[in-house]
């Protein structure tokens, strides 16, 4: 008998490149696709890395079918923006060896700065989509996309959720199988896009679309389950389970495949039932495309294009329940917030007393921008944070930027945050760009990178010296100061600020919980000398509350020792104790 798990919805599609027989794997972290890689690496038939940024982790991928194996690149949906470039491009070159991209959406925004539908990109991108509904059709679905991959010559898209994602299910698990290698044979008019050669590979994408459409009707991962024939959903992924549940004797036609749709498929389980209804999260992808073949259906104007579903919403839309759900009362609101210890909140407090204004970037330190530190003003993509302070001092002048400065971390910084800072110089521009180097990729459970001297595979290799890099970029300002040292930091930023020149200041000290050394010292409060200021405070660490007699508490289970609050105090009533038993 098969052995059964239960397993994340990304644990199982690792195991799906496993038992597929890929042979590479390339990602860059992102929530809600990291777990993928981070399963994947534990299989040693895989060779499995972080790449600096998405384009290049698909730009391996490619070249490793290229090469005639199969291939994998995950990430999550607004990596596949970054990645757009040579995905578009690859659609027309086809493949040697299977590749699949795995793109994880974010239905929500749990973790992500929009709720963009990766189906849309692979629509254009003129690709096919399989859309998986639990574990274990998320282990199957990958193994049929490289067969797909492989026998209509075309790279293929997983799409996923991060609900899927993040939830476990049973997965029977069989054997790795490995096909052989394909052989490479030079060919230049399928491998080379130049624009003679991709005129004459787009008919080809056009017949494909087309071919894998009439084929899908016959596909296993489509298929039409009849019930009461007074109601017809059609559907895919996620929302699959929420229909099910919500309306347990509607037919439903369950599409596994959602690009290109199987419409003889759909028209015969339209023409079957009195009342159709699609149900798809985030775009009417699907919608669209049913109703402009004539048939009648109901969509978003029931359903809205925001957020996650439920069986609850499906119940009041389409099943006509009212429900009265009582809503949770005296729930304490817990916003989100900077660790106690993190390095970023000591550099934002000094930007905050300089009156500093920051230009935002991804990661943990985009918590700048609430209270009480409320020192990031914007936020757009992965090393945006460069490019538009450029864009500031070249609408306003140097003047204008003289209390601004861009806020970038390590690991953005790695990613293309290397291609802004060379812009501002080649382009002659001005300003002061903050590297905030925890050495790791925080906000995704911290993933190693090119600076951190250490692979995905766990090999230790040399790490790039983010100081040298800057400089051989010809940028003769760069400084490395510890993120601790407030006074010698705030010197630095007034120093480096006032410059006409690019500048950068490498603010290095651990993530806090990187740093597995036992605590050795902590904050404690004399209560004699607190003053009720409430300076201490006023950083936001959550290891500092204020007690019923007004003066500062401070919680040993959280304090790691960093000290900043007792820089902050002024009266001394602060100090660090040494707690080593």
């Amino acid at each position: 008998m098969a052995e059964k798990v239960m397993m994340l919805g990304n644990a199982a599609i690792a195991r799906g490149a496993y038992e597929a027989g890929v042979k590479v794997s390339a990602a860059y972290p992102g929530t809600p696709s990291t777990e993928i890689s981070e399963c994947i690496v534990k299989y040693d038939e895989i060779y499995a890395e972080w790449s600096p940024n998405e384009k290049v982790a698909m730009e391996v991928a490619i070249g490793a079918s290229i090469a005639g194996v199969r291939a994998l690149a995950s990430m999550k949906h607004v990596g596949v923006n970054v990645a757009a470039d040579p995905l578009y491009t690859v659609s027309y070159i086809g493949v040697n060896g299977g590749l699949v991209l795995v793109a994880a959406d974010d239905p929500g925004l749990y973790s992500s700065q929009n709720e963009q539908d990766s189906r849309a990109v692979a629509r254009a991108a003129k690709i096919p989509v399989l859309e998986p509904s639990d574990s274990m059709e998320a282990k199957e679905f990958v193994k049929e996309a490289f067969r797909l991959s492989e026998l209509y010559d075309t790279p293929v898209m997983i799409r996923t959720t991060t609900r899927l994602s993040h939830s476990q299910g049973m997965v029977e698990l069989s054997e790795r199988v490995e096909p052989e290698d394909k052989p490479y044979e030079r060919n230049v008019a399928k491998n080379v896009m130049m624009p003679g050669n991709a005129k004459k590979r787009h008919p080809y994408v056009e017949y494909r679309e087309k071919k894998m459409a009439e084929d899908g009707c016959g596909f296993a991962i489509n298929r039409a389950e009849y019930r009461d024939p007074s109601i017809g959903v059609i559907t895919s992924g996620i929302p699959y389970q929420y229909v099910r549940e919500a309306l347990p004797d509607a037919s439903v036609l369950k599409l596994g495949m959602v690009n290109p749709l199987p419409r003889g498929l759909i028209e015969e389980f339209a023409s079957r039932v009195d009342k159709l209804y699609i149900v798809e999260e985030l775009d009417p992808i699907i919608e669209e495309q049913v109703r402009s073949w004539g048939i009648r259906a109901y969509g978003k104007e029931l359903l809205t294009v925001q957020g996650e579903y439920s069986a609850n919403m499906l119940r009041e839309a389409i099943g006509g329940e009212t429900l009265s759900l009582t809503p949770a009362r005296d729930v304490v609101a817990r916003p989100p917030i900077l660790c106690p210890g993190c390095p970023h909140r000591s550099v934002f407090s000094v930007l905050k007393n300089l009156k500093i204004h920051a230009a935002g970037d991804i990661g943990c330190y985009t918590l700048g921008a609430v209270a009480p530190l409320s020192v990031v003003d914007t936020t757009i993509c992965m090393g945006a944070s460069i490019s538009s302070l450029h864009g500031m001092e070249k609408a306003k002048g140097k003047d204008y930027i003289k209390n601004w400065v861009a806020v970038i971390g390590d690991s953005t910084f790695m990613h293309t945050g290397v291609n802004s800072l060379m812009n501002m110089v080649y382009n002659q521009g001005t300003g002061t760009v903050v590297i905030l180097d925890n050495s790791t990729t925080g906000m995704t459970g911290h993933q190693d990178h090119a600076a951190t001297g250490k692979t995905l595979k766990g090999d230790m290799v040399p790490a790039i010296d983010i100081a040298m890099l800057c400089r051989s970029m010809g940028i003769e300002h760069v400084v490395t100061v510890n993120a601790f040292d407030t006074k010698k930091l705030a010197e630095v930023v007034k120093e480096e600020t006032a410059r006409d020149a690019v500048s950068v200041i490498i603010a290095k000290a651990p993530c806090a919980l990187l740093d597995k050394t036992p605590v050795k010292t902590q904050a404690r409060v004399n209560p004699d000398l607190c003053r009720k200021c409430g300076v201490c405070l006023k950083p936001g660490c959550p290891a500092l509350t204020k007690g019923e007699d007004g003066k500062t508490f401070v919680n040993d289970t959280m304090c790691n020792g960093c000290g900043l609050c007792v820089e902050y105090c002024k009266f001394g009533a602060i100090s660090l104790v040494d707690v080593r038993r």
